[in-house]
């Protein structure tokens, strides 16, 4: 679906991806994929990944399971809810998030971080509303 396409464009140009250098796949209505790869420039002192990376795989991905569902404007996240569950030091932060309730005045999306072996690193619910910010090129939409 070209509505897809334009949202992982649009994520993939954002700045505040360039550290990370991660890959988003919208696969359905309300259903998104990010991948984040991660080395030890992620770590925290005691040489895990530090929580703020599991929050931003889940955040972005339960987001753009939100955002696939509105065609028109950009989604805000209103509250996240994030559960730590395992430590991981190497490899590859894998987010599944599907949106669980779309309903006009807010939505919700329920993911799940693993590791690249399928092991569960953390859960995390984000409730989204719709903003006041169309859609379009200026934000990346293309």
């Amino acid at each position: 679906m070209e509505h897809f396409r334009k949202l992982e464009r649009m994520y993939h140009a954002a700045p505040c991806n360039d550290e990370t250098d991660p890959t988003l796949h919208i696969e359905d209505d309300g259903v998104a994929e990010l991948r984040i790869e991660v080395d030890e420039s992620y770590h925290h002192a005691a040489g895990g990944v530090h929580g703020s990376y599991y929050f931003k795989a889940l955040d972005d991905a339960t987001f753009f399971a939100a955002n696939s569902l509105v065609e028109d404007v950009f989604v805000l996240t209103t509250d996240f809810h994030l559960q730590l569950t395992r430590p991981v030091s190497t490899g590859e932060l894998v987010a599944r998030a599907e949106v669980v309730n779309d309903h006009p005045k807010q939505l919700i999306a329920d993911g799940v971080l693993e590791d690249g072996e399928g092991n569960q690193l953390a859960r995390g619910t984000g409730t989204f509303a719709k903003s006041g910010v169309e859609l379009d090129a200026e934000v990346g939409y293309e």
